[in-house]
């Protein structure tokens, strides 16, 4: 059993308007997953189910992580067995800077694991921690002390979901989107944290429209994702494919827009 198994996943919104339709799908340890299909065929809408968002539904279908059914666990208690959901637009956080950010949410955590007492990480941890990554994914010093998002670019938005990752150390990492408004350099530099941060400990879920960001982080396992449904499956030349002759051949007849 892979450690993030889906099954038959039927997601609605609040009026009840079905947008996944029976997913299908097993992400493990070591592996790099990448789910495409065009804008408006459910890949946010999935992403944020998995990750337990209130305003989607999960009619039927189960998620299993490690072997344990969390489809009814929220949102904080999804982080805390491992999962991870990095926002194609990420909001701002006025006030709290992302150190402290990144402090509070890892010992919360810990928290969690430590059955509900208080483990907070040593500072003197934290701080080489911290230090490390912000080294890796070339995060300044001024930017990790502002406010999280708060006028931050795109792509130093991007950079701080990925800063998280790495400090979060999930074991299933769902990344919704993550090159959306990155100029080369930036996307670089995130697609070289996911290659570094994928591995014995940790398996990844990309999420994408198009091939740009799988120059860079080559995956294991592509998905083709139409009208909310998962309908081919392949390596990694299956996104070649699709670079070169788009999602049309793959569109069920008669299909229509979406929620993304």
């Amino acid at each position: 059993m892979a450690l993030l198994e889906i099954k038959n996943l039927h997601v609605t919104l609040e009026d009840g308007t079905e947008i996944v339709k029976g997913v299908d799908l097993s992400v493990d340890l070591n592996q790099k997953h990448a789910m495409m299909g065009p804008n408006g065929s459910g890949k946010s809408t999935l992403a944020y189910a998995l990750m337990g968002h209130p305003a989607y539904r999960i009619s039927e279908g189960q998620i299993l992580l490690a072997g344990e059914d969390v489809t009814e666990l929220g949102a904080d208690e999804r982080a805390q067995r491992g999962l991870f959901l990095a926002f194609q637009y990420p909001h701002a956080i006025p006030g709290v800077t992302v150190t402290s950010f990144l402090r509070s949410a890892i010992n919360a955590i810990r928290k969690a694991r430590a059955g509900g007492e208080d483990d907070p990480i040593p500072i003197p941890q934290f701080r080489d921690e911290l230090k490390d990554a912000m080294e890796q994914l070339k995060v300044s010093r001024e930017l990790a002390s502002r406010y999280v998002n708060d006028g931050f670019s795109g792509g130093e938005r991007k950079r701080i979901e990925v800063l998280q990752l790495a400090m979060l150390k999930p074991r299933i990492a769902v990344l919704d989107e993550t090159d959306t408004g990155l100029d080369i350099d930036a996307l670089k530099i995130v697609a070289g944290g996911v290659n570094t941060l994928v591995g014995p400990d940790m398996g990844a879920l990309l999420i994408t429209h198009y091939q740009r960001i799988l120059s860079y982080v080559e995956p294991d396992f592509v998905h083709v994702f139409t009208d909310g449904r998962i309908v081919a499956q392949g390596g990694p030349e299956l996104a070649h494919t699709l670079e070169a002759e788009g999602y049309e051949a793959f569109a069920p007849a008669g299909v229509g827009g979406g929620e993304a």
